[in-house]
């Protein structure tokens, strides 16, 4: 498939971008700056284009982001610390985020003759974002069919929608994804912190994969103490 990919720079949707060059036909890789608090993903997604030797395409929606309020991500709200089965993860929500990138990405793909959109979405992200669920990406599939009918068939790329972020990590290492050169921290500091959400369930990913994890943490045992108090469960 000739295939757009959506990577914000982080471990999944670079080691994505990985798996579909070797897979498919790797055509972009599109970004979104939607007034997060930090750009320093973006670094590590236009590097990972060059890596791959495909464009990438930047798309400002900070305008929109500015009115999407109420989020750690988007706002001067502070970034909790410990484990995304925590009641304060909620405010990493950013509403409708990837509902609106798709909608946009979909939108690229039909006018570039593209045939698919991939996504990293995974399951570890169904506790805390509904708009990483199955039933979510299954109904933007839908609702793109209809949207485009008669005009061009996109399809909607998610192969990691039910697999763990352990999963994504060894999948990124039998397709050789330079793990080091990808950002997931939500603080954007000069390293990661590894005590935010998502420091915290990459350091994890790594132990459960039994991968050697080459980043860099502020706090590279606070994980230990963040997972063994919560467990995330999967929503559907």
């Amino acid at each position: 498939m000739k295939t757009i990919v959506i990577c914000s720079g982080g471990l999944d949707s670079v080691t994505l971008a990985h798996k579909v060059a070797a897979q498919h036909e790797l055509v972009r890789l599109v970004s979104f700056d939607y007034g997060q608090r930090h750009r320093k993903e973006l670094d590590f997604a236009a590097a990972c284009a060059r890596r791959l030797g495909v464009p990438h395409q930047l798309i400002d929606i900070s305008e929109i982001g500015r009115h999407l309020t109420g989020s750690a991500l988007t706002d001067d709200v502070e970034v909790p610390d410990g484990h995304y089965a925590e009641e304060t993860m909620k405010t990493t929500v950013v509403p409708n985020r990837n509902a609106i990138m798709l909608a946009i990405a979909f939108g690229v793909a039909a006018a570039r003759n593209a045939e698919a959109v991939a996504t990293a979405v995974h399951g570890g992200d169904h506790f805390i974002y509904p708009d990483c669920r199955p039933g979510f990406i299954n109904a933007f599939q839908s609702m793109q069919d209809h949207a485009l009918e008669g005009y061009a068939e996109v399809r909607l790329y998610a192969p990691y929608v039910n697999v763990s972020k352990a999963d994504i990590v060894a999948d990124g290492a039998k397709h050789d994804t330079p793990f080091a050169e990808t950002w997931s921290c939500y603080k954007g500091g000069v390293r990661h912190c590894g005590r935010c959400g998502t420091c915290v369930e990459r350091r994890e990913a790594f132990h459960l994969a039994g991968i050697a994890d080459p980043t860099d943490y502020e706090d590279p045992e606070f994980w230990t103490k963040a997972i063994g108090a919560f467990a995330a469960e999967e929503v559907k």
